[in-house]
């Protein structure tokens, strides 16, 4: 960013006697000698004279006073460094997430229709952070990579869809392959991030996979990562879709749903990560909100201001008006003559 300052603005002052000067060189009969080329400024005698040489002499005067004052031009930059974080996003899609326990914008919605815009959000407020994300149901699967590219990261979390892995929850599978990945990312980026954690997002109890949800807490444990985990929905009876054979909406019926609350816990506790209890729409965002905040790195900011005098293009301007005062004072005094 470019911005204009003068070193010396107490110059300025001397603005205040041009006024001055030109009340006196019209009170004078005689040329007075005050500045440079003030033989110009004497009363013309002759009819029709020019006051071309006077305004130049006044531009000279002017030129000096702002080159005295100093202008000059101020180039500000600022660099930040940051080493970023490694984030992935596993995404329960198990048949329990069609629950329309959540409400939005007063519309019962199911717990994935509530979670995708909170998702986006996170992703698009973590801009210096590469992201990818897992989906899991009764396996798990790399839906994106870890990646800068967020706009493409959103199409991908708007592609998630109840249904695409055969049904479950393989929640110890989903927390490993999690943690494969971002081993991946930090050998690709040796030295060059501040960390990684999941986020885990699921609304079930442990119901399939190979691996069992704490021996999947270890690995990331044992690889310093953090594991958030968050619980959505609510326990109890909540309204479900009811579908026939073809999978066709035709009603709504009510099931009973349990979110095993404390194995969550356990998860985010051995891995020195957090718990959150997401029981609406409200609390996903507060859930997500409080992660951000919790994992952001605060850039060290570093600000180099480069200057360039600039008074000496206004003495040039300056000592250009000079010359054609005199020039057209010279060329005035032999028409006279003539």
């Amino acid at each position: 960013m470019n911005t204009l300052r003068f070193e010396s603005p107490y110059w300025f002052l001397a603005l205040l006697l041009l006024p001055l000067v030109a009340w006196l060189r019209g009170r004078r009969s005689v040329a007075a000698l005050i500045l440079p080329f003030a033989g110009s400024w004497k009363r013309q005698t002759f009819v029709g004279s020019s006051k071309l040489p006077t305004l130049f002499a006044f531009l000279t005067a002017l030129g000096i006073i702002v080159a005295l004052a100093r202008p000059q031009s101020v180039a500000t930059e600022k660099h930040s460094k940051s080493l970023g974080y490694d984030i992935i996003l596993a995404i329960d899609l198990s048949g329990s997430m069609e629950a329309e326990d959540y409400v939005v914008d007063r519309q019962r919605v199911n717990r994935l229709q509530a979670v995708k815009p909170v998702l986006s959000a996170f992703i698009n407020k973590r801009e210096n952070d590469r992201i990818g994300i897992i989906a899991f149901a009764g396996r798990a699967y790399t839906v994106a990579p870890l990646t800068f590219n967020h706009e493409w990261l959103g199409k991908q979390t708007e592609r998630l869809q109840i249904g695409l892995i055969e049904d479950g929850t393989a929640i110890g599978d989903a927390i490993a392959v999690a943690s494969s990945r971002l081993l991946e990312g930090a050998k690709e980026r040796a030295g060059e991030r501040e960390g990684a954690f999941i986020v885990l997002l699921t609304d079930g109890e442990n119901t399939a996979g190979m691996m069992e949800p704490m021996e999947g807490a270890k690995l990331a444990k044992d690889a310093n990562i953090r594991v958030y985990t968050i619980a959505a929905g609510r326990n109890g009876y909540v309204p479900f879709p009811r579908r026939n054979q073809a999978g066709e909406r035709i009603g709504t019926t009510r099931q009973l749903m349990r979110v095993d609350i404390e194995t969550l816990q356990k998860i985010a506790g051995e891995t020195n990560g957090e718990f959150f209890r997401a029981e609406d729409s409200d609390t996903i965002e507060s859930a997500f909100s409080k992660i951000d905040e919790s994992s952001k790195i605060e850039f060290e900011v570093q600000q180099y201001s480069v200057v360039t005098e600039l008074f000496p293009f206004v003495l040039m301007f300056s000592g250009a008006c000079a010359v054609l005062s005199v020039a057209t004072s010279v060329r005035e005094s032999k028409e006279a003559l003539a």
